[in-house]
Formats: structure tokens, C-alpha cells, sequence
């Protein structure tokens, strides 16, 4: 007895249609995306944990950037900005982190294609998807991803055809020990993060106290620059510069930088250190911080001896890494020293590329085992500080691109950078 079959086999059912693509972060970087997927045509949301674009711009943007107007404003976004008569900035001027809120992303968050996508108070938690942890593979392509969000009304679920991490690095500093590892115990306010206010906002954390800047970036230059002119009206603040090299001679390199502004900061703070105004600890790695009766007692080694300084507060300025701890169940592909994708890592590494050296690079070099996931932006560089936004914009351009089925313009990446000097640790990016 022969069966016949009456029913063909129904078609996989594409659980992903008609549903959003994700974007992670409302800085510049993810509004760029934003920019280029509306561009396309494709539905987005944007998930931010603070409560206005750029929040974490906002931390250091009393901070004069690096980069021109010309190179911190995208594309797409200049487009839709544009279409409701925006007028852009000087292309020459250098914007403070205020005003790159205020003249740019602000008005870009307003426009009517964004402003209806934008979810504030919105902070990611985890991302996975839709029944399926990271160990299950049979179908895994063709299901939804899951965005868990923590809003003021509780914990919710929504779903994402993809997703787009350019959530960044600012709320996750490296370590201050020279292991990596976190100091023993609360160190309270003795620490702070990089590029605080001194001159202002944070100007009574300071005055009059002993305070040691860790770090050899622009971050640390910055700041060592804005104490040595708070020492000037408070005399008794005393400034020493922790490093862990013998010198900073990249910081010196940058005499030579297409970014002017970078130029003159590397020259100003080997300035400071030649007439006495900021002491320089070099080739000090720290081994321990922790509080003591005479404040924060900083130890470890200095060019191989036993070492230490007593101090009121830090500066943690030695840089950032991603946090990762909320793609768990996300399959990431990562470079194991850099943590940037692996692909990617070889054309960042810090040891070898300058922010200007950096090749172009898109949605080839940012795949991820795990189809239609990626980092942008400054989380994609993993621990390498080599970062600028115009490149972030480029990342995005090629990955909405991918996403709208253009794969021939998601491989056609083209970029030209300022030649920069050799960069290093600064606010997150080499923009700032």
C-alpha cells in the first residue's frame, strides 16, 4: 500500500518580518546608523540608557575635541538635517563635546525620521534570541532576536530582525593596576574616571590636593593641562603624571599631526613636566591601590624597584574595554587580546596603526558568528584606543548597506583619515 502526500511541505515562516532593527546606543555612532538605515528604507529603534542623546558625550563635554566639524558629522545624518534647513557649523571649528550635542545631535535626534524611533530611559540588559541560547544552532538565523530593557517602569522583552551594538566603552575604564585586575576594596570618590572637570564641575575635588593622572593618552594630557592651571590659582595642589612606559614619546610624536589641536596638546604637556609643574613618575607599574590614613596609597614597581606615592585622588585615565557581559548568549567572534572582531583587530592594533593609519573597513571585517549582530563604533575596537568617529560612520554606512541587500555597496568602503600621530588612550576615541 502506497501513501500519497496531499500537502506539500510548508515554507519555513520568516519569524523575522516586519520587525525593527535594533540599534543600541543614541551617540553619534548609532544615530549614523539610524540615519543610513531610514535612508534605506528599513525600520529601526533606537534604545538609549540615558535620558537624552549623546549622555555619554555629555560626561566630558566641557572637552574641546581633536577633529574639525568636518570630521565628526556623517553623511546621512547631514542629509536628513539638511531636509529641514539645519545650517552646519564652521567645517574648520573645533566643537566641545557640548556643542557636538547641542549644534548636531540634538537637532538630528528632532528630525521628523528620528524622532519617532528614539526610546530614551531605555538601557539595554541583555540580547539573545527568541528560544534560543547560544548553544542551539538548527534555526538559529532564521529567529528573532530578544533585547531584554530595563525602563523605570521595570523589565521588558521587544524583539529585533537585527542588531546594531554601538552602545561604546566610557562606562567601563580599564583597570588602574598594571595586572588588569580591580583593586582591592572601595576606593569611594578617592578615583575618578577620565577627563573629569577640573576647572568647573569638579574643580573642588581637586583644589589644593595631591593628585596623580594615570595614563599616557589624550585623556591624561587634558587633564594634567587643566590641573596645572588650577595649581596656578591654588597653589598647594600638587600634580604627578603616572606612566607606565619610560616616557610618552607618542604623545610627543604628535607634532606632526594632521589634527592640529593634538598637535599642541602633546607639546603643551611635555611643557608642564620640563618647567616643574607636573611631576612625571615613568615606567611605574602599579601593583596597589588602597586607602591608608594619609589618603590613597599607590604601590607597585618603578623601573623594576619597589615603589610608592601617597596621594588625595586619581585619575584613571589609562583607557577603556568593552563590557560584553550582556551578550552572553550572543555568538561573538573576538580577537583574544584586543577584543575586537577578529577580522578587524589586525587593522586597529595600537602597536602598529595611528587613528589615520587605520584602513577602511565595514560589514566584511565587523561579522560575528552570529548572523546580523554587530558592534560599531568605539565598542568595536575592543581595547584599542585607534577610534574616530568617521570611521564608526563608515562601519555603520556598510552595515545598513548589508542590511538593505546592497552587499556590493557594503564592500565598497572608502575612507581617507587625517594623518595623525601615533594615538593613544584619550576619551574613548581619537576625536576627542
Amino acid at each position: 500500500m502506497s501513501l500519497t502526500l496531499t500537502v506539500p511541505p510548508r515554507p519555513e515562516v520568516d519569524r523575522r518580518a516586519g520587525l525593527p532593527i535594533a540599534v543600541i546606543g543614541a551617540g553619534p555612532v548609532g544615530l549614523a546608523a539610524a540615519s543610513h538605515l531610514i535612508e534605506r528604507g528599513l525600520p529601526v529603534v533606537v534604545f538609549e540608557a540615558g535620558d537624552t542623546v549623546g549622555a555619554a558625550v555629555r560626561e566630558w563635554g566641557h572637552t574641546r575635541l581633536f577633529s574639525p566639524w568636518r570630521y565628526v558629522v556623517d553623511s546621512a545624518a547631514q542629509r536628513l538635517l539638511e531636509a529641514e534647513g539645519w545650517t552646519a557649523p564652521d567645517a574648520e571649528g573645533l566643537p566641545t563635546g557640548d556643542e557636538l550635542i547641542d549644534l548636531y545631535l540634538q537637532p538630528l535626534a528632532r528630525t521628523a525620521a528620528l524622532a519617532s524611533v528614539l526610546r530614551y530611559g531605555a538601557r539595554v540588559e541583555a540580547v539573545s534570541r527568541q528560544g534560543m541560547d547560544r548553544t542551539r544552532s538548527v534555526g538559529r538565523a532564521a529567529a528573532p532576536f530578544v533585547l531584554r530593557l530595563r525602563t523605570a517602569e521595570g523589565t521588558t522583552d521587544v524583539m529585533a530582525r537585527a542588531v546594531i551594538d554601538t552602545s561604546g566603552t566610557t562606562n567601563s575604564p580599564r583597570s588602574l593596576l598594571s595586572s588588569g585586575l580591580a583593586p582591592e576594596g572601595d576606593l569611594g570618590d578617592r578615583v575618578t574616571t577620565a577627563l573629569p572637570d577640573v576647572g568647573r564641575r569638579d574643580r573642588a575635588r581637586f583644589a589644593g590636593r595631591r593628585v596623580l593622572v594615570v595614563g599616557a593618552g589624550h585623556s591624561a594630557a587634558n587633564t594634567l593641562i587643566a590641573l596645572a592651571a588650577l595649581a596656578e590659582e591654588e597653589p598647594t595642589t600638587r600634580v604627578s603624571w603616572a606612566v607606565r612606559n619610560e616616557g610618552t614619546a607618542r604623545l610627543a610624536a604628535d607634532a606632526a599631526d594632521d589634527l592640529a589641536a593634538r598637535g599642541r596638546l602633546g607639546a603643551a604637556v611635555h611643557g608642564l613636566v620640563t618647567a616643574g609643574r607636573v611631576e612625571q613618575i615613568a615606567s611605574f607599574e602599579i601593583d596597589d591601590v588602597r586607602l591608608s590614613d594619609a589618603g590613597v596609597r599607590v604601590s607597585g614597581r618603578r623601573a623594576g624597584e619597589a615603589f610608592a606615592v601617597a596621594v588625595d585622588v586619581i585619575v584613571n585615565a589609562t583607557g577603556f574595554r568593552p563590557d560584553l557581559s550582556m551578550l552572553a548568549e550572543i555568538r561573538l567572534g573576538l580577537d583574544e587580546i584586543v577584543e575586537a572582531p577578529r577580522a578587524l583587530a589586525p587593522l586597529i592594533d595600537p602597536n602598529v596603526h595611528s587613528c589615520g593609519s587605520v584602513p577602511p573597513h565595514g560589514v566584511a571585517e565587523l561579522t560575528h558568528p552570529e548572523p546580523d549582530f554587530y558592534l560599531a563604533g568605539m565598542k568595536s575596537y575592543g581595547r584599542a584606543p585607534t577610534f574616530l568617529l568617521l570611521t564608526g560612520y563608515e562601519q555603520v554606512r556598510s552595515i545598513a548597506a548589508e542590511l538593505a541587500g546592497d552587499r556590493v555597496a557594503a564592500r565598497q568602503v572608502d575612507l581617507v583619515l587625517p594623518e595623525t600621530g601615533v594615538c593613544t588612550t584619550d576619551a574613548g576615541s581619537c576625536c576627542a
